[in-house]
């Protein structure tokens, strides 16, 4: 075995990789439903190899500038992604959830603080803390930062390496409850409440048009349809295309066939008897005149019609004054079915007064020509790509440098975002501006994904293998009950104080108040227990907002936990 972790040292990529492995397969293992996800696994595996291999008197380590590189992705990746749901949580409904889970930060972060001091725990347990008590593993990455950085001051015998393996250790253990506790808590205040969570959701899908949670995701029915006729009514011989849609707006042909050819569209073409015409329209619209033309027909050849499948992304501000039922009205949209909304990254229910947000995509299939005609109303259509604007992501990270360079005195230091930081705004900010831009910035959602998993699982693997050499040393039961006990009263308590807020004051329906509540803490496995739970998808409403505030305000939190609880 001594020789297996000496040959481990020997080849840090191997050792790298195999944690990264380890941790991606124990993070796919469940209890009763909950795992600990690949990024705990990866600290946990990477502490655990490195502890057993001490005592064999071999020490593990692992490169900073590895560690900090894949942090530094990652947090780019995250301002990405919630860049443009950043943006619109600053304004309208979006700030009752903004105000939850600024609150919901602020309670957390104060709770770690006190704690920390509270029970004199060593350097770098409160930022571990608040990442693991808020299930914000990014807040190790700012934490640890705060270290390197030299803003906190390390008491007479404590190494930085020491105070980095706390940060691990206070993650480490307050972790399980901060993602299991959350989860609880969430899907049970309802009831401890006394509301009754899944009638209010049925209430809000009945008055809101919202799909419930047990509607099939596939379904016979569609807001379009596309028939094929032959023509046998004479009045229609001899006329055009073009004299059939002014007579019938609500139509549309999308072929013309003619002894067994197609002809495509020929606005111009004179009909003819015997001739197949298909067409396009709303389902009312479709079988309320079934004698147009003349019988339906099977035609092969007439229906043979590629439909598209395109994301829209709303750029248009005039679209976000209407509700679902009105865009029913624009011009092309009966040709259309929208399928999905994402707002963040996050998937939307729709409603019928759903109405958008700038910079949501909104998924629409049907016939080509009316998802071109749509998407133009709508925004712009972002085509699937496999390119990755690089130019773009070195300028966005070499501005965050800049962003994170910027520092102004505070509490007896130089205090400021730092690296991790302003490569976050500096994402928020790339986003925003390319999001506008047809031609600039494209980052597929399949990149952004592996900037964000891979760069924190990388991260968090390293700071496991670094900090497993000095864990053992500073672990005591005494220590680990009193980390235990400040993550459990800082997961707990500020998912209640939302709640209680924003029922109580904001009046909020409890159905959207869960995933409001899941949120504010950045996390969407309670959002989605609350919505098996219900039986509808109503929670999702309120999530979205609160998650990428929270997600911004919890990563840089890290930073001031261990700032403040000196």
């Amino acid at each position: 075995m001594e020789a297996f972790f000496q040959w481990l040292a020997a080849n840090p990529f191997v050792l790298l990789f195999l944690t990264v492995g380890l941790a991606v397969w124990l993070g796919r293992q469940t209890v009763a439903g909950y795992g600990l996800g690949m990024v705990a696994s990866a600290i946990i595996i990477g502490c655990a190899l490195a502890v057993i291999a001490s005592a064999y008197g071999v020490k593990l380590a692992l490169d900073n500038f590895a560690k900090s590189l894949f942090y530094y992705l990652f947090m780019y990746g995250v301002g990405l992604r919630v860049g443009p749901s950043f943006m619109n949580s600053l304004g309208g409904e979006g700030l009752k959830f903004t105000f939850l889970a600024v609150l919901s930060s602020v309670i957390g972060l104060v709770l770690v603080v006190a704690g920390a001091k509270f029970f004199d725990l060593p350097v770098g347990a409160a930022g571990g803390m608040l990442a693991g008590s808020q299930t914000m593993s990014a807040a190790i990455g700012s934490a640890e930062l705060a270290v390197t950085a030299g803003v906190v001051a390390l008491p007479p015998g404590t190494t930085a390496e020491q105070a980095t393996a706390m940060i691990a250790l206070g993650y480490g253990i307050t972790y399980i409850w901060g993602t299991v506790g959350i989860i609880l808590i969430v899907k049970y205040l309802p009831g401890w409440w006394g509301v009754d969570a899944k009638a209010a959701a049925r209430a809000y899908e009945k008055e809101h048009g919202v799909a419930s949670g047990d509607v099939p995701q596939l379904s016979g029915w569609t807001a379009g349809g596309l028939r094929a006729y032959r023509l046998e009514n004479a009045e229609w011989q001899g006329r055009t295309i073009t004299d059939l849609l002014r007579a019938h707006p609500e139509y549309r042909v999308v072929n013309l066939v003619r002894d067994g050819a197609a002809l495509g569209v020929r606005n111009d073409e004179p009909l003819k008897l015997g001739d197949v015409i298909a067409l396009g329209g709303r389902r009312e619209a479709m079988t309320e005149k079934m004698g147009l033309i003349g019988p339906e027909v099977s035609d092969r050849v007439a229906l043979d019609i590629p439909l598209d499948r395109a994301e829209v992304l709303v750029t248009n501000r005039e679209m976000l004054k209407k509700t679902r039922d009105e865009w029913r009205e624009l011009p092309g949209v009966d040709q259309i079915q929208a399928v999905g909304i994402e707002r963040g990254g996050v998937p939307v229910p729709i409603g019928n007064d759903t109405k958008l947000q700038r910079m949501d995509i909104v998924t629409i299939v049907g016939l080509k020509d009316a998802v071109n005609q749509v998407g133009q109303v709508f925004g712009r259509i972002i085509r699937p790509s496999t390119a990755t604007d690089l130019l773009t992501l070195s300028f966005g990270m070499i501005l965050g440098f800049l962003i994170g360079a910027i520092s102004f005195p505070a509490f007896g230091s130089s205090v400021g975002l730092g690296n991790a930081g302003g490569l976050l705004v500096s994402g928020v900010i790339v986003s925003s501006i390319s999001s506008r831009l047809r031609f600039f910035g494209n980052t597929p959602a399949a990149a952004r994904n592996v900037l964000e998993d891979l760069g924190l699982v990388v991260f968090v693997a390293i700071v496991g293998i670094n900090a497993g050499n000095s864990l053992l040393t500073q672990l005591t039961g005494a220590i680990a009950l009193k980390i235990f006990i400040v993550g459990f009263v800082a997961c707990s308590i500020p998912p209640v104080i939302v709640w209680a807020i924003g029922y109580h004051i904001f009046r909020i329906n409890p159905a959207v108040l869960m995933g409001g509540v899941a949120g504010a803490r950045s996390h969407s496995g309670p959002c989605r227990e609350a919505a098996v739970e219900i039986q509808s998808n109503v929670p999702w409403i309120g999530f979205p907002v609160g998650y990428a505030v929270s997600g911004v305000l919890l990563t840089v939190f890290g930073y001031f936990a261990m700032l403040l609880a000196q």
